[in-house]
């Protein structure tokens, strides 16, 4: 498997929240919403991005930008715009002195503003759960990407969401899910390809060397062969110093540090499918010891596999009978 594509395994949007946002000026809204992973596309006019670590952009018409959580940040027609709204996790909208403003700004099916012919037009659309993106995907983010163009692969997505979005007939929401599901997948395929904002993840620049990028495959490939520096530089016909050496400049970190991470990533993944034991999760990435497994595990995600796996499963379900 390649890089990218065992990446993209993550977005799996499950009754994601989606809605069409009209405003007219002035007006700013604070995300404290905690999500993992959101979404806006700017259709009509522009607006602005202001994340809490001072960092502000504009986001014009055509523009789609991706914003990683859990921190809070603003979108506005100015950033110095007072804040009007407050988006609570839940998606639970209240004035910052907690008034609700659910019927204030309810203008339809999916569609929520403060008017109807609002000269701003954006389509949000949010991963509320944990379970919906994996911790590769978020890891390999930046907290603000933004891409796009107005004729760019990803504006056909863009259209076809608005066309969808306000619309209530069965399976409306499975439709929507699989649609913000792509739309996240090219606007992440267009950032690594350079065509976008951002430099790119190192690692995915690494799959285009003639040495790391064979020994990135076979360490995706077969996760649970164990792996040495030495057998692995002898798959792919290089010295261990070397393999060494090369591997940490182009990745950001050793071989069997960067297989660490990916195994334990895999099986955080595995872990949220319900049929999945922790003994079988185990197995599918190469720990041998219940024991190892189980501390490694929660040194990197402060939760022991049982409890990871059930507070995720509980997420399913709760997903399931929405």
């Amino acid at each position: 498997m390649d890089g990218l594509s065992a990446l993209l395994e993550g977005p799996r949007a499950r009754s994601a929240f989606l809605l069409r946002c009209l405003m007219s000026p002035p007006w700013s809204i604070r995300i404290e919403d905690r999500a993992p992973l959101s979404v806006v596309a700017v259709v009509r006019g522009e607006a602005w991005v202001v994340l809490d670590s001072g960092s502000t952009r504009r986001l014009d018409a055509g523009h789609v930008a991706l914003l990683r959580g859990p921190d809070p940040y603003l979108f506005a027609d100015r950033p110095e715009s007072p804040v009007q709204a407050v988006i609570h996790p839940g998606q639970r909208c209240t004035t910052p002195d907690g008034e609700s403003l659910h019927a204030a700004m309810a203008l339809g099916v999916r569609t929520w503003g403060n008017d109807q012919d609002g000269e701003v037009l954006m389509l949000i659309g949010t991963y509320e759960g944990d379970g919906e993106v994996s911790r590769r995907l978020l890891a390999a983010l930046p907290p603000l990407l933004i891409v796009g163009e107005p004729h760019a692969p990803g504006a056909a997505l863009v259209q076809l969401l608005l066309d969808e979005v306000s619309k209530d007939q069965p399976g409306q929401q499975v439709v929507l899910d699989r649609l913000l599901d792509l739309l996240v997948i090219e606007c992440i395929r267009s950032w690594l390809g350079g065509s976008a904002d951002g430099d790119g993840a190192g690692w995915y620049a690494a799959h285009t060397d003639p040495v790391i990028g064979p020994a990135l495959r076979l360490l995706h490939d077969e996760p649970a062969a164990p792996w040495t520096v030495a057998s692995l530089a002898g798959r792919i016909g290089v010295s261990r110093a070397a393999l060494a050496r090369r591997f940490t400049e182009q990745v950001g970190e050793p071989p069997m540090s960067y297989l660490a991470s990916w195994r334990l990533a895999m099986a955080a993944d595995l872990l949220r499918e319900p049929q999945t034991t922790v003994a079988a999760a185990a197995h599918e990435v190469g720990y041998r010891s219940p024991f190892t497994f189980s501390t490694a595990f929660k040194r990197r995600y402060g939760a022991s596999p049982q409890a990871y796996r059930s507070r995720h499963r509980g997420d399913v379900d709760g997903a399931e009978s929405a």
